[in-house]
């Protein structure tokens, strides 16, 4: 797994240098930001520009035009209303971001340096749990990022699934971090099988998980095994419950201890 999160961080790389990618896209601009706007066909109108404090860039000939708070397809289709208001007709305006503002991020849980980092350039979940160290042992298959949302007044939750990222390369998983994100990934969940069954141990914990396939990922049932007689101890509320008689699609819980007893035959 640790070699293919390695690969799948450089393919990571590999796109964004060779592109903008829909990342850059989705990039909020902000102070400080440098762009490169340039106009097709208009080498004369080509800027390189730092977005102001008070959130403005200047171009020939529409002069000031504020940039921050929206991302570079909406400036890039601004710049254009703009030249095509008695400048130019059917302006294409392209917009490259050279250089990003001091942009941070919060990774927390099972990594192995959490902490506060900062942002350099267009930086995916993927290469940020690499700036982290990279997961510890316990880590579970789920990351989960708080975003605030300007446009909603509150957090958004993501939650993105690891295991489809790390093991399965889908890098549609792979999501720009944005500045002030905070991600968190919690201890992998885990149960128990016991008794009679060919490997006991611990087992990850995956949800919608039933009983017989915990007792498959367990090596099945060994020779002296009761299936009729399946147990299930239990943690509710601090409190243990034994479930006495359990159906094979009986769904698992974290931290479930399956008993399989010996037969009395």
């Amino acid at each position: 797994m640790k070699k293919l999160l390695h690969l799948l961080i450089l393919g990571a790389c590999l796109i964004t240098v060779c592109s903008s990618s829909a990342i850059a896209q989705d990039y909020i601009l902000g102070e400080g930001d440098v762009l490169t706007i340039s106009v097709y066909d208009q080498p004369d109108l080509t800027s390189v520009v730092r977005i102001s404090g008070d959130g403005m860039i200047t171009l020939p000939l529409i002069g000031q035009i504020h940039a921050t708070g929206q991302s570079v397809d909406v400036l890039s289709k601004k710049v254009e209303t703009h030249l095509a208001d008695g400048y130019l007709i059917h302006p294409q305006v392209s917009i490259f971001i050279e250089e990003f503002r001091n942009l941070k991020a919060t990774i927390l849980g099972s990594v192995r340096s959490p902490g506060l980092y900062e942002l350099e350039g267009q930086t995916t979940l993927l290469e940020l749990i690499s700036k982290a160290g990279g997961l510890i042992e316990n880590g579970s298959h789920e990351a989960i990022i708080r975003r605030n949302d300007s446009s909603l007044d509150e957090q958004e939750v993501i939650t993105v699934n690891l295991n489809e990222l790390m093991e399965q390369g889908q890098l549609s998983r792979n999501l720009a971090i944005m500045n002030g994100d905070n991600i968190y990934i919690p201890k992998k969940k885990v149960f128990y099988v016991t008794g009679e069954v060919k490997s006991p141990d611990s087992y990850t914990y995956e949800k919608g998980l039933t009983v017989i396939q915990a007792l498959t990922k367990a090596g099945g049932f060994s020779e002296k095994a009761a299936p009729n007689r399946i147990k299930i101890i239990r943690s509710l509320d601090g409190n243990e419950q034994l479930l006495k008689k359990v159906n094979m699609d009986e769904r698992v819980q974290p931290n479930d201890v399956i008993v399989v007893p010996e037969s009395y035959f």
